[in-house]
């Protein structure tokens, strides 16, 4: 016969367990909220910083311009910046971004090509440097929400790596935010830098919010305004030395922008994985529940019949 008490301890234990699940999902729906809130604040920023580089794109050729964040040079090695995370209990979040990062230094080998590390999060370190894997820098311990101070320091650690030409192409490898259940690994190339891909582009804002008491995104279009600069505009430098002072603002943003999605991403999939855990816990409560009554009516039975029995024996 079940142990009644052995029971409910089990079930006191996943009511505990249940109570802290759900005390993540919702800690992490409030940091959703506060990257959320962080986008926004930066967007104008990014919007003006758009708004700059088209002005000028449309007053010099990029492709003519001597600079060296554009300069496209014969691929000898590649840095590899990879985003995960510090803290698991997220679901694959970490395990598909390391995945990502691994097939693609498969890819780099078979072409060739040599490659080094730098990492952002600590379980992305832990896993490329128990594998002996070549990493430049790392960084560990960053702010939940991704801030414009730590974009630029690991943009001038990247900015180093390739004006000094240890690498001739640095990949950015990190997940892109797509819902609250789905998130998406993804290799962009961040130097050098595209001249077609400083043009203004739509852009999606993500909002977190609660419909019939259940958290979901919604999607809002934005489109950057642009505007080109006058022909009778004086600039008092040449625009190109303006350009070569913007791009790096712009590889900047554009880090920022990663992180960011990479924390929307980690963010998301914990508030799905503490939800799992939280309705598994549930179910697990009802069914020691079924168990518990029914080994205490079969306790309770036993009972019952052990007192007619003894009742008989002593008529």
């Amino acid at each position: 016969m079940p142990n009644l008490k052995a029971i409910r301890d089990r079930i006191q234990s996943v009511k505990n367990t249940k109570k802290i699940t759900e005390a993540m999902r919702l800690v992490a729906a409030a940091r959703v909220r506060r990257a959320q809130e962080q986008v926004l604040s930066t967007r104008p920023f990014a919007d003006r910083l758009a708004q700059v580089l088209y002005g000028l794109q449309n007053r010099l050729r990029f492709e003519e311009a001597n600079l060296p964040l554009l300069k496209k040079r014969e691929v000898k090695s590649v840095g590899l910046l990879v985003i995960s995370g510090d803290r698991g209990l997220c679901g694959g979040y970490n395990n598909n971004v390391i995945k990502r990062a691994e097939n693609r230094t498969k890819e780099l080998k078979a072409e060739g090509v040599d490659y080094k590390f730098v990492i952002v999060g600590r379980k992305a370190t832990q896993y490329f440097q128990r594998r002996e894997q070549p990493i430049d820098a790392t960084y560990t311990g960053l702010e939940q929400i991704p801030t414009a101070a730590e974009a630029n320091k690991i943009a001038d650690e990247l900015l180093s790596l390739f004006l000094s030409e240890s690498v001739d192409r640095i990949e950015l490898v990190y997940t892109k935010f797509v819902s609250l259940v789905s998130s998406r690994p993804v290799v962009q190339t961040l130097l050098p830098l595209d001249p077609q891909g400083l043009e203004a582009q739509d852009d999606e804002i993500f909002r977190l919010t609660t419909r019939g008491g259940e958290f979901e995104v919604t999607r809002e279009k934005v489109t950057t305004q642009t505007r080109t600069f006058s022909r009778d505009m004086i600039f008092e430098q040449d625009p190109v030395q303006i350009l070569d002072s913007l791009l790096p603002l712009y590889l900047s943003n554009q880090l920022l922008r990663a992180l960011q999605e990479s924390a929307a991403s980690e963010l998301a999939a914990r508030m799905t994985a503490m939800s799992n855990a939280s309705d598994n816990a549930k179910e697990l409560i009802n069914t020691l529940t079924l168990s518990y009554n029914k080994a205490r009516q079969a306790a309770i039975t036993q009972q019952i019949l052990e007192v007619v029995g003894g009742a008989e024996a002593l008529g």
